[in-house]
């Protein structure tokens, strides 16, 4: 008897060992609750973005007019800008091949044309005051804008170049005594030396070649004398390593307000005021930043700034030129064509590079 108490006993031992074993475990669903709640929350919520508090901007323009630019630029909106510089042909092609993962938000600088030549690689923008703005002075599509007006011109060092001499169009730079002594920048390298380039070729497209001859001609006044950059035109010129260079109207009248030896001349068979450009890059990281950067240089504020600081001649109609400098109305201008000069300006300069190698 004593026996079988003890075996029922173990048995009942056995079957609570079990049920307790066997026993789900719940959850404390008040204490867990909260956090699976937020776990929920965390994985399925749109992360917050943060507003972008920079811009990159490539620019071929000198330290002089960036910098003072820029700093009131970010002193004002506090969005820090990051520069790139060089010339405006290698700008533009670090661009594209940049295409399929943007670098930069923002290109200001360099001929027009050239950036019409990019269109592509442009994303669409108007200015906040793109009303006040002129035609020519933007394009119809809103792929750039203009940034400022920039007659070229000949500049001349009064030291080296008596008055009687100082040449008065663009067919008295081909003198044999101006051979080696012409200023001039390698349009592939230059925005502003291919606008020159265009210009000689409208100036002079009655000379039976469309203007090939004149700058065949030119070409070999040089002397093989094609400089790296637009910077070393006026330069070169004021500081006396060139008698003459063509180059743009405010770098010339930088140099001029700053009491050197130097003057300009506009070439009495025209010449041509095509402004400089700015625009959107496409795919820019910063697109919101680049959008405010563009509106904060065509503001009348800046314009203003560019012409009493800069001497250059602002894209803004109400905007008066800068003291000193003949009114836009007595420039001798060339009829350029703007569109022509963007659609061959691949061709344009295989020929000017075949003229240079002899080809």
């Amino acid at each position: 008897m004593k026996k079988f108490l003890f075996f029922v006993l173990i048995a009942l031992l056995a079957l609570v060992v079990a049920a307790c074993g066997n026993e789900e475990v719940k959850p404390n669903t008040e204490t867990n609750a909260g956090t699976d709640s937020d776990t929920t929350t965390k994985t399925e919520a749109e992360p917050e973005k943060k507003a972008s508090t920079k811009v990159t901007v490539y620019s071929p323009h000198q330290a002089e007019i960036i910098n003072p630019i820029v700093k009131e630029f970010q002193d004002r909106t506090k969005i820090e800008v990051e520069l790139v510089t060089g010339g405006t042909g290698e700008l533009l092609n670090r661009m594209k091949a940049e295409s399929g993962n943007p670098l930069g938000d923002v290109f200001w600088g360099g001929g027009a044309e050239s950036l019409a030549a990019f269109t592509e690689n442009f994303a669409p923008y108007k200015v906040a005051n793109d009303s006040e703005i002129d035609a020519i002075y933007k394009s119809e599509d809103g792929a750039w804008t203009g940034f400022s007006a920039l007659p070229m011109v000949i500049m001349y060092n009064k030291d080296m170049v008596k008055e009687d001499e100082v040449p008065k169009s663009w067919s008295d730079l081909l003198d044999p005594k101006w051979k080696g002594k012409i200023a001039y920048a390698d349009p592939a390298k230059s925005g502003s030396s291919f606008t020159q380039l265009v210009t000689m070729l409208f100036a002079n497209k009655d000379d039976g070649q469309e203007g090939w001859d004149f700058v065949n001609k030119f070409v070999a006044n040089l002397d093989g004398k094609v400089l790296g950059g637009s910077s070393m035109v006026f330069k070169g010129v004021a500081d006396g390593e060139f008698p003459l260079g063509i180059t743009l109207e405010e770098a010339a009248y930088r140099y001029i307000s700053g009491g050197a030896n130097v003057d300009v001349v506009y070439p009495s068979e025209g010449t041509s005021a095509v402004p400089d450009g700015m625009a959107v890059i496409k795919g820019a990281k910063n697109e919101e930043n680049a959008q405010l950067f563009l509106d904060f240089l065509a503001s009348e504020d800046v314009q203003e700034i560019i012409v009493k600081e800069f001497n250059r001649r602002s894209i803004l109609g109400d905007v008066a030129a800068p003291e000193g400098l003949i009114p836009s109305a007595d420039i001798p201008l060339v009829d350029y064509n703007f569109k022509w000069a963007s659609d061959n300006q691949e061709d344009v300069m295989k020929k000017f590079q075949d003229i240079i190698i002899g080809k």
